[in-house]
C-alpha cells in the first residue's frame, strides 16, 4: 500500500529532486494524451460521482490575500516560514515564534473565504443531501474551509486556531485575539521590527487545572511527521473515491505529490485546477488553468442530472 509510506515520512522527507524523478519515470505512449480542459466532460463524470476527494493547498487562500511566507517576497521580517517553523526555533526562541503565529492568526480574522471555499462548501452540502460525499483534504492552516462552511475536512497540517501544551500535550481549540496580553499589538512583520523578547512565562500558557505548561501552535512544522490517525482517514478516502480534485497546489510539493498520482494510477479521474503545470500534469485527465476562485464555481456548480 504506497499511502503506507507517507505516515513515515516527514513533511521533508521527500525531497523536490526525488519527486522529479518519481513523476518523470517512462510511461506508456497512452498515458501521454495531454490533460484536457473539457468543462463539459468533466461535469459529466462529475454528475456520477459519489465519492469526491479535494486537495488544497495554498493557492485556494491566496485569493484570499492570505500571506504564504514561501517564495520571492514571502517574508516576515527577516525570516521565511522554514526558518520559524522548526521545532529547533521554538525551543530557541519561543517568543519570535510566537509573534509569527500571533501576526498570522490576526490577518487572518481579517481574511474571508473567496469563492472557491464557497464553491466547495456548497458542493458538499448539496452534494450530502443526494446520498454522495465530498471530502476536502488540506495543507492549508488558516481554517477557511470551516469558516466557508465545509464539514468532512481533513487538516493534515493542523491549525492556526489549535494549540498544544508542550507540557501535558492537551490540544484545544483557541481563537483569542489577542492570543494572551503580552502579545497584543506585537508581531508586526516589517523587517524593521525588533523581536519582543517576551518572557516565556508572558506567552500563551495551558489553562489546564495545574498545569500552566507553554503552548504552541497544534501546527505541523518542518521536520515533524504528519499525524498517523489524520493520514490512515486520507488513505481511506482516497482508496474509496471515484473522483479526485486538486486545488491550488502544485502537484510537485509534498503531499499532493503522494496522493494524486496514485489515485490515477487506480484509473481514477483527476482533474488539476492551479496556475501552472507540474511534472504531474501529464497523469491527470484534466488540467483547468487560473485562478481556482474563476474555475472551480462553473466545474461544481449543480448539473442537470442532479437530483434536487
Amino acid at each position: 500500500q504506497n499511502l503506507m509510506i507517507v505516515s513515515s515520512l516527514t513533511r521533508r522527507g521527500l525531497t523536490h529532486s526525488h519527486l522529479h524523478a518519481h513523476l518523470r519515470k517512462p510511461r506508456s505512449s497512452q498515458d501521454m494524451a495531454r490533460p484536457s480542459s473539457d468543462l463539459a466532460a468533466f461535469r459529466e463524470i462529475f454528475s456520477k460521482s459519489k465519492n469526491i476527494a479535494i486537495l488544497t493547498g495554498a493557492g485556494v487562500s491566496a485569493e484570499s490575500g492570505v500571506p504564504t511566507f514561501r517564495g520571492a517576497g514571502g517574508y516576515w521580517r527577516k525570516w521565511q516560514a522554514q526558518d520559524l517553523a522548526t521545532p529547533e526555533a521554538f525551543a530557541r526562541n519561543p517568543s519570535r515564534v510566537w509573534e509569527f503565529y500571533h501576526y498570522r492568526r490576526e490577518v487572518m480574522l481579517t481574511k474571508n473565504p473567496n469563492p472557491a471555499h464557497l464553491a466547495i462548501a456548497e458542493c458538499e452540502e448539496r452534494l450530502s443531501k443526494q446520498g454522495r460525499q465530498v471530502t476536502v483534504i488540506t495543507q492549508n492552516i488558516d481554517e477557511l474551509h470551516r469558516r466557508a462552511g465545509s464539514k468532512n475536512i481533513l487538516e493534515i497540517h493542523g491549525s492556526l486556531f489549535r494549540t498544544r501544551c508542550m507540557n501535558c500535550g492537551q490540544e484545544a481549540a483557541n481563537y483569542k485575539s489577542p492570543i494572551c496580553a503580552a502579545l497584543e499589538g506585537k508581531g508586526a512583520p516589517d523587517p524593521n521590527t525588533d523581536d519582543a523578547q517576551l518572557p516565556v512565562q508572558q506567552l500563551p500558557r495551558c489553562e489546564q487545572t495545574g498545569c500552566q505548561g507553554l503552548l504552541r501552535p497544534a501546527v505541523v512544522w518542518f521536520g515533524e511527521t504528519l499525524d498517523s490517525d489524520i493520514l490512515t482517514q486520507v488513505e481511506t478516502v482516497l482508496d474509496s473515491c471515484d473522483l479526485c480534485l486538486i486545488v491550488g497546489t502544485s502537484s510537485v510539493v509534498y503531499p499532493a505529490a503522494m496522493f494524486a498520482p496514485q489515485v490515477a494510477e487506480r484509473g481514477v479521474p483527476v482533474a488539476e485546477f492551479n496556475m501552472e503545470h507540474t511534472p504531474a500534469t501529464m497523469r491527470f485527465k484534466f488540467h483547468f488553468h487560473g485562478p481556482c476562485g474563476t474555475t472551480l464555481p462553473p466545474a461544481l456548480a449543480r448539473h442537470e442530472a442532479e437530483g434536487q
